[in-house]
């Protein structure tokens, strides 16, 4: 059965709207000819900058695609028109209990922005184009995160946004409209796994210092190896040594000084 649309939805140029259709039209220019100029009111319409108008003849859409932005005419009693706003809208996915992948349940929502680039298909297509993209917008964002871990969820969010723009834009081009872009907006995680999150990250980071911890005593017990063998090789470093460590004692003005006595000098002492 022919419905006067194309397989896109678009209008056939080559619909007839049969006898008694013309008859209703040359009654409908008559009756605005008797009533110029009162008939321009019912006859002239103007649309906004940012709106379309779809014009419907005898419940047909009228070839040429929508008209406006500006002036356009009617014809009484059989043209009736539906104006569609162009503009891009912005709607909120409301927040959806997903389980991801990993069993894990997380409360998700997002933004989307949507225009509309045919107002022709969006009225004949669907009943409510902005609310059906939202709805098919909540479904959506469910299908996609059920798919993923909590990991990926958290760390992946421009790829996931990406992907659902490009499933979104697929699904709803039959009906004219172009979703820009999707954000998602916050991730909600329950308050247990919040708190086991934030302990094994603690955990994390404790054993990572102690690991600094070591590697320092290890690299300063090397440091210090060293030191010692060079000072064992010349008996007069040592000595050099203990004044060093004299002067930095007086430089505190301390009133005891600590003297170091060598240890050489009492084996000495104590032969004699």
């Amino acid at each position: 059965m022919d419905n006067g649309r194309g397989k896109d939805g678009s209008p056939d140029d080559d619909g007839d709207i049969g006898c008694c259709g013309y008859i209703l039209m040359a009654l409908s220019v008559f009756t605005l000819i008797i009533f110029f100029p009162f008939s321009l009111c019912c006859a002239i319409k103007i649309v906004q900058e940012y709106e379309r108008a779809v014009i419907f003849r005898l419940g047909r859409v009228v070839s040429g695609g929508a008209k406006g932005p500006g002036l356009f005419f009617l014809l009484p009693f059989i043209d009736a028109f539906k104006s569609v706003d162009i503009r891009t809208a912005t709607f909120d996915v409301p927040p959806q209990e997903v389980l991801t992948k990993d069993s894990v349940t997380v409360s998700v929502d997002a933004v989307i922005y949507i225009r509309i680039f045919d107002a022709t298909m969006s009225i004949i297509n669907v009943e409510d184009a902005n609310r059906s993209t939202k709805l098919l917008a909540a479904t959506t964002l469910r299908t996609v995160l059920g798919m993923k871990n909590m990991s990926e969820i958290l760390s992946q969010r421009e790829e996931i946004s990406e992907g659902m723009q490009q499933m979104l834009d697929q699904a709803t081009d039959p009906w004219g409209v172009k979703v820009e872009r999707v954000e998602i907006k916050d991730v909600r995680l329950p308050v247990q796994l919040q708190r086991a999150m934030a302990a094994e990250a603690e955990a994390s980071r404790e054993a990572r210092a102690k690991v600094v911890a070591a590697e320092g005593e290890k690299n300063a017990s090397r440091a210090l190896k060293e030191a010692a063998d060079v000072l064992a090789e010349s008996p007069a470093a040592i000595q050099l040594r203990y004044l060093q460590t004299l002067n930095s004692i007086a430089a505190e003005r301390n009133s005891t000084i600590i003297f170091p006595l060598p240890i050489d000098l009492l084996s000495g002492m104590l032969k004699k």
